[in-house]
């Protein structure tokens, strides 16, 4: 770790609010004078008429475009065509993960500023430095990392209240994971995520998100289910995207982020990122050998916010699914080799076994 330059990373700037959006050129408005903005089809929808009023009586040229549905090597170019034929100054994602990895990559290959707008909290990518990007037959190409991370990210509560609760409740399993992957990274001297020596305000801001978690998600996803803006659902709001996104950048990931791309190797259609990391994050802490008391905390805190503690719960049955879980968590370059010891497979099976087997008692089955 010694031989490591400690760093931070962080957008340059971070807005969050009820009706934030209707403040988006008074806020965003030193990045220039013209807009593309890359949306999701819900995203243009929740959004388009709020950031049109923030443009009311200015001359700024704005372009919008519904986007393709994946951060594909060809939806990228196709965007960096319509930034260099209208000579545009800002890209703007409008949407979920896609929409902000396409527009991140878009406005890195162009040289230009970056603003993220989630439309849902599930994950905490708007805040990162880095793209999931996937070949044209949606096969995963590669991870694109940035030199720095969002210009800015602008979030509109409003908006988040407004879309379905499932988002907000995988965005807490995602956040789940950044403290106990961290805590784990900074165990063994591990870098961050960008490849650094891991700062004191990186691990705080990681421990804040826990703690927020467990203060306020029950009563945010309250909040959300009647579509309210609440101090509880700003806090949890806050957590996923930016204590969430913020603190894993400056820390690093384990092995709960390697169960979901384990799982993912099924092919299994629903089993959705957050929910699969808050199950990693107990099949960890069963790796750790961590103690009964914190076992618990984290398992009755899935079970309050309704995030999966059994396999069944995200659509893996047999033992033989759990092996090839196992096998494709473990290979070279997998952040569970944060963890202390060179975990194996035949261990995390194991301890796959032991967290099911545990959130089975605690559902009473």
């Amino acid at each position: 770790m010694m031989g490591r330059l400690r760093a931070m990373r962080e957008p340059l700037k971070y807005v969050q609010g009820r009706d934030a959006l209707l403040k988006f050129h008074e806020e965003m408005g030193y990045m220039g004078k013209r807009w593309l903005f890359v949306c999701s089809n819900s995203g243009y929808k929740a959004c388009h008429d709020k950031i049109e009023k923030s443009f009311e009586g200015l001359d700024d040229y704005r372009r919008y475009e519904v986007f393709g549905g994946i951060s594909s090597n060809g939806e990228i170019n196709k965007m960096k065509a319509i930034v260099e034929q209208d000579n545009i100054d800002t890209v703007v994602a409008v949407g979920g993960g896609s929409a902000v990895d396409t527009a991140k990559a878009t406005a890195y290959y162009s040289g230009k500023h970056i603003v993220i707008v989630p439309t849902v909290a599930a994950t905490d990518a708007p805040c990162t430095g880095l793209s999931v990007i996937y070949n044209d037959d949606h096969s995963f190409d590669k991870y694109l990392f940035y030199p720095t991370n969002p210009d800015a990210v602008m979030v509109d509560t409003t908006v988040i209240a407004n879309a379905p609760v499932k988002f907000l409740i995988a965005g807490m399993g995602d956040a789940l994971g950044t403290y106990f992957e961290g805590r784990a990274s900074i165990r063994t001297e591990s870098a961050s995520l960008e490849g650094t020596g891991i700062t004191r305000a990186g691990q705080a801001l990681a421990r804040l998100c826990y703690d927020t978690l467990r203060e306020y998600g029950k009563q945010a996803i309250e909040a959300c289910k009647v579509h309210a803006v609440t101090p509880a659902l700003e806090n949890i709001v806050e957590a996923n995207v930016y204590l969430s996104g913020v603190g894993a950048d400056n820390v690093n990931c384990a092995a709960a982020h390697s169960f979901y791309n384990g799982v993912t190797s099924l092919g299994i259609k629903h089993a959705d990122h957050g929910c699969c990391v808050a199950l990693g994050t107990l099949v960890q802490l069963v790796l750790e050998g961590a103690p009964k008391e914190e076992f618990k905390e984290v398992q009755d805190f899935c079970l309050e916010v309704g995030l999966p503690v059994t396999l069944e719960e995200i659509g893996v049955t047999t033992p033989e699914q759990v092996k090839t879980i196992s096998e494709n968590a473990c290979i070279p370059g997998e952040t569970i080799h944060n963890l202390a010891g060179d975990v194996q497979p035949v261990e995390l099976y194991d301890a796959i076994m032991q967290a099911d087997a545990m959130g089975k008692i605690a559902l009473g089955k």
